[in-house]
């Protein structure tokens, strides 16, 4: 009987306190219409910045890590469509709190010609809003970010798939570019 009491009790705790905690540490998305946050970051091709890239539009995707299922997927579907994102005027970029070598490796086994930006401190996915950390192990949320060419946060995707994130920024920016 004290086996299942206390089943309960950390069953409880789990549910109610843990995402408690968990929220505290995250930082508010940057919601559409906001300036999106600076950032300068080693890529796997050098340094990149926000401000490179004024004048475009820009896709920022935070994925969790390197040479995993789910992002590999991703990011294979964001590079067979570089193409589609060209004629739009668009560029590519994306962020994990992985080094530039991981990046590097990746980059080379998965055929990506785009660039992966190492934020080995999380400052910039924290300033997204996309970091998580569980005390042990930091990463960055599967986030995108469609930033406009003034720097504005034109659209904020905080529920990806994988499979078809590619195809749904895609009509986003198809929609925002009649406007």
């Amino acid at each position: 009987m004290l086996r299942i009491a206390l089943l309960v009790v950390a069953v409880a705790i789990i549910i109610f306190l843990v995402p408690r905690l968990l929220a505290g540490s995250r930082v508010a998305i940057p919601v559409p219409g906001s300036a999106a946050p600076s950032f300068m970051l080693p890529s796997q091709e050098g340094t990149v910045s926000l401000q490179d890239y004024r004048g475009r539009w820009i896709v920022l995707y935070f994925y969790p890590k390197d040479q995993t299922p789910g992002c590999a997927r991703e990011a294979h579907n964001f590079q067979l469509d570089q193409s589609k994102y060209a004629e739009r005027h668009a560029v590519i970029l994306g962020v994990s709190v992985d080094s530039v070598d991981s990046h590097k490796k990746f980059c080379a086994h998965e055929g990506l010609n785009f660039k992966l930006l190492a934020d080995s401190d999380g400052k910039v996915s924290k300033a997204y809003g996309s970091l998580t950390n569980l005390v042990v192990v930091k990463f960055a949320s599967r986030h995108t970010f469609l930033i406009d060419p003034s720097g504005k946060v034109a659209r904020a995707y905080t529920s990806v798939d994988p499979a078809r994130h590619s195809e749904e920024v895609l009509a986003a920016l198809d929609q925002l570019q009649k406007r």
